[in-house]
């Protein structure tokens, strides 16, 4: 690789850690090609990303990032799983390690603060931004069908009266 192209890779780590919701760094020595193209597949699913990229290059593009702390991390083979949700690439690499021994998560980073392996765990159990949109558009969906049902509610009450009024006139 020459020094553009590593300028070039260094730049687009940059642009990775610095609009990223959270990025988990793992150890991925051992897995086979198809092992790394499903870990692929599962974070595309999931809107999130994966990538290889040489530890001194990842630690030059951190340098001056909120998230440089994660450093400590990049040693060894490393891959970095990222997501601008929050949630998302953590999901992806916690459900990818309980299937995978040779997957190690060694910890990441949330905007400015550092995970580390329980922090990883942690933040793959929150709710992703789906599913907090779909809950806050139930609680919100919940009280206007109530209140439709309220208001609609007297005026077949009285219709009901109505009618039976009605009948026991014709009966009488």
């Amino acid at each position: 690789m020459d020094r553009a192209q590593k300028e070039k890779v260094v730049e687009e780590l940059g642009q990775i850690f610095e609009s990223s919701g959270v990025v988990v760094v793992a150890h991925y020595e051992g897995l086979t090609v198809a092992e790394m193209q499903d870990l692929r597949a599962k974070a595309r699913e999931a809107d999130a990303s994966v990538r290889v990229a040489k530890n001194r290059l990842a630690k030059i593009a951190l340098e001056g990032k909120p998230c440089a702390s994660m450093a400590e991390y990049l040693s060894g083979m490393t891959v970095l799983t990222f997501s601008e949700d929050p949630v998302a690439a953590a999901k992806v690499a916690e459900d990818f390690a309980k299937g995978n021994d040779k997957f190690q998560i060694l910890g990441g980073a949330m905007g400015e603060n550092a995970l580390d392996r329980a922090g990883v765990e942690a933040v793959s159990k929150m709710p992703s931004r789906e599913e907090l949109i779909a809950s806050i558009v139930g609680c919100i969906g919940a009280p206007a069908s109530n209140i439709a049902g309220a208001i609609g509610a007297p005026a077949s009450n009285i219709a009901g009266i109505l009618s039976t009024i009605e009948d026991k006139a014709e009966a009488a």
